[in-house]
């Protein structure tokens, strides 16, 4: 017996199961079918009589010189639009009774799967994708039951007049109608494509429009816009495919609806000269002009919409059904740091949390490189602190560590893994901080796939320093005036936003600098001590580097890193910075052991503002030894 591949077994039985249900589907739905086919005959019978009382009222009234009979004859026709009418009003009563059953049977499938499996993207389906579905697959009953009772009418009704009628209309309605069916299943294809490359940018935009603030503040508007910029290219190309099958659309309409128009003109005299009675002649030009076009146009439109749409969404279905085997597998705990994004690989233990193989990277081919072959490995579990003068390279490192840049040469690698495909393994929280407008809740929960429950974010919260805030803007379900927040609360909802996501790497780029000493070591430690995280913190104050792990100490070529005590031995450059680094909040004898002064006879860079101060404030020379301006960053 040849083995199936699973998925492949999966769509199998998906699509037997569907196969199996349609009998059923039809022995209850014959009342409803026969129903449908009645009123729809009552249609064709006043397609029938639109073009067959039209040529009787010609050729046996007014052309033979009886406007009674001529009248009669209209006033039958007359009569058969209001029947008509009638007729289309019962129609749509049944197509309901014919759809919401279908309808029924999609929605208790996928309840049953949503509360079986517990997953939340099938109650979505439920509320999405089915009345889709069932709106489609009415569009195609509607626009397929019109074209057929409608198209046999007419041509009954040519036939009754002259069957060499026929040979003038049939051949390119058939054509036509050919045609269009050759164009469903690849337009099918460009629709689903279209769709995908709109949600895919619908997702980029989602996730880049709320953080253009921290876009901006880590120098990343070139990466995020080359990489919008790939999806918005993706679904041009993907409209144009569409558009392009749209055209043989238009040519199916004009060669099955307007072709026979033309060639009823041009054949006029020989159709006349045949036996063809002028009546007959402009009977024939009124079925195909006010029956057959407009039928063929629905068909066109609708079924090319609307049966497209449908194809779409019972793929959608058919992928959703492969999917809860898949989920319950990889699906992890909700606890309060748990990795919950479906899809994501286990991390396993041994990887360290970052490292950085022969990183090269410069801001231009022109330019020094601002990282030179530089190596980094840290542990799991483990707390860097990022030091080193203004320009060296501290936020361009985060920012290649959060994939907002891209190397020059070397590798990147975050729990093992490309940082390309690491997204939710790493959270950076730059210097500028991203409040949005909404409630604190709904900040603080913007890295989370849902609302955070209460108790978690009231603990995180008090952990990190937020709760005398959040007592003052009145609780969690507050709103938020990101105006009226200063720049120092802003700081501590975003690094409450970062200590409540699942990402294990959190990485702090100054991200305490509008913060005293005392809330910025509190929310140093509550980091540290997140279970299961590992922190880097690009430090500005030297006692944010004393409670690291290990500091690295960047100075170009001479990069060194160890601990504190070490560094102070082995690293001039530290020595300088632990000189000349002063903390004007801190009195003496603070409890990280650092006094207050400053490094005398180092030169300031005569320009750089103190992060610890009032925003504007100028450094003045001897505060910060790093001996240059600014640099690159």
């Amino acid at each position: 017996m040849t083995d199936v591949p699973e998925g492949r077994a999966v769509r199998v039985s998906w699509r037997v199961a569907l196969a199996a249900r349609w009998p059923a589907v039809l022995r209850t739905g014959w009342p409803v079918l026969a129903r449908l086919a009645g009123w729809s005959l009552l249609e064709a019978g006043q397609t029938f009589l639109l073009g067959y009382a039209l040529a009787r009222a010609l050729d046996g009234g007014f052309l033979a010189g009886d406007t009674r009979a001529g009248l009669l004859w209209l006033g039958a026709a007359g009569l058969a639009v209001v029947a008509g009418a009638y007729g289309t009003g019962r129609v749509y009563g049944a197509v309901a009774a014919l759809v919401e059953p279908v309808r029924d049977r999609l929605v208790r499938g996928v309840v049953a799967r949503g509360i079986r499996e517990g997953d939340a993207g099938a109650l979505s389906g439920l509320t999405q994708q089915v009345e889709l579905a069932r709106d489609a697959l009415a569009g195609v009953v509607l626009v397929s039951r019109s074209f057929l009772f409608t198209s046999v009418g007419a041509l009954i009704g040519l036939c009754s007049l002259d069957p060499l009628l026929l040979a003038v209309v049939v051949p390119p309605l058939l054509a036509g109608t050919a045609l269009f069916a050759v164009t469903l299943r690849p337009l099918a294809r460009r629709q689903e494509a279209f769709l995908a490359a709109d949600e895919a940018l619908a997702e980029d935009l989602g996730t880049v429009c709320p953080g253009l603030r921290d876009v901006t503040a880590a120098g990343a508007e070139a990466r995020v816009a080359e990489a919008t910029g790939k999806l918005i290219g993706a679904e041009r190309r993907a409209a144009y495919a569409l558009a392009r099958w749209g055209v043989t659309r238009v040519a199916a309409l004009a060669v099955g609806g307007q072709l026979p128009v033309v060639l009823l003109l041009v054949t006029a005299p020989w159709l006349l000269g045949h036996g063809v009675t002028p009546g007959a002649l402009v009977g024939a030009l009124a079925y195909v002009t006010q029956s057959l076009l407009p039928a063929l146009q629905n068909l066109v439109h609708g079924l090319g919409t609307s049966g497209s749409r449908l194809t779409v969404i019972l793929r959608r279905l058919t992928a959703q059904a492969q999917a809860p085997a898949q989920a319950s597998v990889e699906r992890r705990p909700s606890g309060r740091h748990a990795e919950d994004t479906a899809g994501r690989p286990p991390r396993p233990a041994r990887l360290p949390a970052l490292s950085l193989t022969d990183v090269t990277f410069s801001y231009g081919p022109a330019s020094t490189p601002v990282l030179d072959g530089f190596h980094l490995d840290l542990p799991a579990g483990g707390h860097l602190a990022v030091v080193g003068p203004s320009g060296i390279g501290k936020s361009t490192l985060a920012a290649l560590v959060a994939g907002l840049l891209r190397p020059d040469r070397g590798s990147v690698r975050v729990f093992g893994r490309p940082v390309e495909q690491a997204a939710g393994a790493r959270v950076l929280v730059p210097q500028e901080a991203y409040v949005h407008s909404g409630t604190l809740a709904e900040n603080l929960a913007l890295y989370r796939e849902g609302p955070v429950p209460e108790a978690e974010l009231l603990a995180a919260a008090e952990a990190v320093g937020l709760t005398t805030l959040l007592r003052t803007l009145g609780g969690p379900g507050a709103p938020v005036d990101p105006a009226a927040l200063s720049a120092g609360e802003r700081q501590l909802i975003a690094l409450t936003r970062a200590y409540l996501s699942p990402a294990p790497l959190a990485l702090l780029d100054e991200a305490t600098c509008h913060l005293d000493p005392a809330a910025e070591a509190r929310a140093e430690r509550a980091f540290a001590n997140r279970p299961g995280g590992t922190l880097v913190v690009v430090a500005h104050r030297i006692s944010s580097a004393r409670r690291a792990d290990r500091i690295l100490v960047m100075d170009g070529a001479r990069t060194a890193c160890g601990g504190h005590e070490e560094l102070l031995r082995a690293c001039a450059l530290y020595r300088e910075l632990v000189g000349g680094w002063s903390d004007p909040a801190l009195a003496p004898g603070y409890a990280d052991g650092v006094d207050a002064v400053a490094g005398a006879g180092l030169a300031g860079d005569r320009g750089h503002v103190v992060a610890d101060r009032a925003v504007g404030q100028m450094q003045t020379a001897g505060d910060l030894g790093d001996g240059g301006s600014s640099g690159r960053e």
